[in-house]
């Protein structure tokens, strides 16, 4: 069962790499036909190695090169002249139908602009914890990943405003293309933010994959780089993140291509992806210098996922240690650490001495988090048994003719109790399973809810301190503590499973985060009431 299941999940893939966007060709407008050798290939693997040593005795084997490139007679006459290599995700439903269209089905479920910080949403004290950072201006639960490009776009933080839905709110739950569904206004809109950056598209798209050199470095060969104009490389984007980020087009292996995730594991390792040998499978390919792919034995879609799914730095900053500005240029504007809530302080601080942003009242050198779902289920209970992503947010279903396929629209499970808890938990029932998943929730909330509390009264006590005039080395040491107690906080309202992917460690971190901000306060009040004293 589990090996039919990994199959379906690599014959799910097969895509095409990023150049430029014409209409398909005429080869790709009908289901691609198998072809014999003879058909031309050997010419190009003349020069690629590589893709013939994925291509050859792989599932995608007999298609023709010229499927998914066009432009292949001026290309082989002038070397210089490169081929059109197409990137349409509907190139691939040819053949994969219904993942293809499970992809862009919407999960009505997943409401749209749903915010964090807002009373009823997960962070309800987000805009004074995280002051004044643009993720307070609007910050959402995440939709699925049809929306991720059309999301990040639209959102008030990102360009200023200026990318809004062509239909307005009619148009909210329109898929496809990009700018078929937004359209660039031009106009700034106040209580906005221009935060968006090259870096993070990267997550969100595949349309750069031959324009973004490794790691995104400058060089004369990349359109984009880490330096690049956001308002630009928006604009040069059409498509979610697509097939090729997890299948290789070439060969259908399972891969990934995200740069900083790669240097984390062949260059630092990641032992939350390695076997009981401790290493992974993962053979890492060099594509003459400009970028690189790592290809799996086996799919690992912990792996496959860790691609955007982590806490990463993607956004200008400073260092720790002399408050230096930290710009675009600078390669840890590029960085997954890897790391789990309990170390990645110590992370940012002495391994890549790196901050995001100061705190608006205390001045606290804050760690802005991401989305860190793999890190949080490292060494969690369903981790340790073995349970993949896939297995509860991609569940295998059957289309109306009875083929198997699996599912692509990435479901909640919370949601889909049945489909992504029952094939393991079959002695149970949807409702208790419910109530369980439910509890865990509720319980961790409740952390979330008393963190930010304790936050906001450390924050209180600073101000009032700076009042009193409390010397600067008790307000040393508040500034420390509110580093320590914020990113133990802002971890879970980052990760997106309020925490059912780990709760005990979600339990241990909250606690920590709130006994910090006690220590803070209980220092800060000692130290006004001594000036009082005075």
């Amino acid at each position: 069962m589990w090996k039919k299941r990994l199959a379906l999940l690599v014959a799910a893939g097969g895509a095409v790499l990023a150049m430029s966007f014409p209409a398909l060709s005429t080869a790709a407008k009908g289901k691609p036909k198998a072809l014999a050798k003879g058909d031309g290939r050997e010419t190009c693997y003349g020069c690629h190695e590589e893709v013939k040593a994925l291509k050859e005795g792989s599932k995608h084997a007999k298609l023709a090169c010229d499927l998914c490139h066009q432009k292949l007679k001026e290309h082989l006459g002038d070397s210089d002249v490169k081929p059109v290599t197409l990137i349409e995700q509907s190139l691939c439903g040819k053949c994969h139908k219904d993942v293809y269209e499970s992809f862009y089905k919407v999960n009505y479920e997943s409401q749209a602009r749903k915010e964090k910080g807002v009373p009823t949403g997960r962070s309800p004290m987000m805009d004074k914890l995280l002051a004044p950072y643009g993720f307070t201006f609007e910050h959402n639960e995440p939709r699925g990943h049809a929306f991720m490009v059309i999301d990040q776009f639209a959102v008030d933080r990102f360009a200023g405003g200026r990318f809004q839905f062509k239909k307005r709110w009619s148009g909210v739950d329109s898929t496809g293309k990009v700018w078929d569904v937004l359209e660039d206004t031009g106009k700034t809109l106040p209580e906005t933010a221009k935060a968006g950056n090259p870096t993070c598209i990267q997550c969100k798209s595949s349309d750069h994959i031959l324009k973004w050199k490794y790691m995104g470095e400058t060089d004369p060969k990349a359109k984009w780089d880490r330096t690049s104009d956001p308002i630009a490389v928006a604009r040069d984007t059409q498509n979610a993140v697509g097939c090729i980020h997890c299948h290789d087009p070439h060969g259908a292996q399972p891969r990934i291509v995200r740069d900083a995730l790669i240097k984390a594991i062949d260059t630092d390792g990641a032992k939350m992806f390695a076997g009981n040998n401790g290493k992974t499978d993962l053979k890492v390919m060099d594509f003459r210098g400009f970028r690189k792919i790592g290809v799996m034995q086996k799919s690992d879609s912990r792996m496959m996922c860790a691609q955007c799914h982590v806490e990463y730095a993607c956004g200008a900053g400073s260092q720790f240690d002399d408050g230096k500005k930290v710009g675009y240029d600078d390669r840890r504007t590029n960085h997954f650490p890897l790391t789990g809530p309990k170390d990645i302080l110590e992370h940012y601080k002495k391994s890549q001495n790196f901050f995001d942003f100061r705190h608006a009242v205390t001045g606290a050198r804050l760690v802005k988090l991401q989305h860190p779902e793999n890190e949080t289920y490292f060494g969690s209970v369903h981790d340790k048994a073995g349970v993949k992503c896939n297995d509860c947010h991609m569940p295998v279903m059957k289309n109306r003719q009875g083929k198997t396929f699996t599912s692509h629209m990435v479901i909640k499970p919370k949601d889909h109790v049945k489909e992504a808890c029952l094939r393991c938990h079959s002695k149970y029932t949807v409702e208790k399973l419910s109530y369980q998943l439910q509890a865990i929730q509720n319980y961790t909330k409740g952390k979330m809810r008393k963190a930010e509390y304790w936050l906001g009264e450390l924050i209180d006590t600073y101000a009032e301190a700076k009042r009193f005039g409390v010397d600067e080395t008790i307000l040393v040491k508040a500034r420390e503590k509110h580093e320590e107690a914020h990113v133990l906080w802002e971890w879970w309202t980052a990760e997106n499973s309020d925490g059912f992917h780990n709760p005990d460690l979600a339990r241990d971190t909250l606690t920590a985060s709130i006994s910090a901000s006690k220590e803070a306060v209980a220092l800060l009040n000692k130290a006004i009431e001594e000036k009082g004293k005075k």
